[in-house]
């Protein structure tokens, strides 16, 4: 099958593989792992900050990081559509009793930091103390410039708050708008980068930060229940992403380009104005054709999926330029016989 539903769905690399077969192993809750303290380390200098932590998920990573930049009762503002508050079932709030406080995400995946400032609650007893802004780079496959991240930086600096970054598609991010990861990173206090997107690893993020702040989510993590044992079989596979995997998401963006053209040209699918940023392509189609759009394409050995009214078509390492031919045809040929 053709699989467009997410880049989660990639298998291992037969490098991934042999990573796993040699890879030296210890008891990661003891910090006794030499593997996943090198992926810790790796992703760490790579991104610009002092320390890394593995976990098992974005998911993890982010509310690692809200649990200790927050306590129970503050509030965190964030983006209304961030996977963060979204499509990670606010367990900040529901398990960690921090509240989220949401402002619209704007057409190119930002928010606006003038609304931001303005929603940081003054010191009133009546109020919840802000302590925290939280961003993602990308959004919906749109990438967010060095000098927005930089705005973001400078205001929370100067209004005394911290600054967390969903950078689970940090690298795609990074390709897009021509720099090095760090200079999407710098300024933020932490970080969580995902290796089980693109990167195609197949579990696990990395979240960085300080030594100390490092130090202190390692609990968090453990009442998360994500302290692992000879975890160092799926670091391993981490190592081989970031190795070997990042370049190639140019790729990815190209074929993912190339998706957009070939679906604009069928009259019945919208297609984003702004076309394929990275690795995502965002269609439209009437609401009567959606359910046997899907079932057509699955008989024509394409899998995809998303939230109405779009779908998100999702390009990833295992997908060719052959595959993009043979979606764009299904796509055309359902609506060439469609009444």
């Amino acid at each position: 099958m053709i699989d467009l539903r997410s880049d989660t769905v990639t298998r291992p690399s037969p490098a991934m593989y042999r990573a796993m077969a040699t890879a030296e192993v210890g008891d990661d809750v003891f910090g006794d792992d030499p593997t996943v303290r090198e992926l810790e380390e790796t992703t760490a200098d790579m991104l610009g900050f002092e320390s890394g932590l593995y976990v098992t998920s974005g998911t993890q990573s982010n509310f690692t990081a809200v649990l200790t930049h927050c306590g129970r009762g503050e509030e965190y503002i964030i983006g209304e559509a961030y996977h963060v508050y979204r499509a990670e079932a606010v367990g900040s709030a529901a398990l960690g009793g921090i509240i989220p406080q949401t402002v619209p995400v704007l057409e190119d995946g930002s928010v606006d930091l003038d609304l931001v400032e303005a929603r940081i609650k003054p010191e009133d007893l009546h109020f919840p103390r802000t302590r925290l802004i939280c961003l993602e780079n990308t959004h919906n496959g749109k990438a967010l410039a060095p000098e927005y991240m930089e705005r973001a930086v400078a205001l929370a600096r100067r209004r005394g708050l911290a600054i967390h970054l969903d950078g689970a598609r940090l690298m795609n991010a990074a390709l897009a708008t021509g720099c090095a990861p760090r200079d999407l990173a710098r300024g933020f206090d932490t970080v969580s980068l995902c290796l089980s997107k693109g990167l195609g690893a197949p579990v696990g993020s990395v979240l960085v930060g300080s030594r100390d702040f490092i130090n202190e989510a390692r609990r968090a993590r453990k009442m998360l229940g994500g302290g692992m044992r000879q975890a160092g079989l799926i670091a391993a596979c981490g190592l081989v992403a970031l190795r070997e995997q990042v370049e190639r998401l140019e790729e990815d963006h190209r074929l993912a380009a190339r998706l957009a053209s070939g679906l604009a040209q069928v009259p019945e699918v919208g297609t984003e104005p702004q076309g394929a940023n990275t690795n995502m392509v965002f269609i439209t189609v009437p609401d009567r054709h959606r359910q046997p759009v899907v079932e057509h394409m699955k008989r024509h050995g394409v899998l995809i999926g998303g939230r109405p009214p779009t779908f998100r078509l999702v390009v990833h390492r295992d997908i060719g330029e052959d595959d993009i031919t043979a979606t764009v045809d299904a796509f055309a040929g359902y609506f060439r016989n469609a009444a």
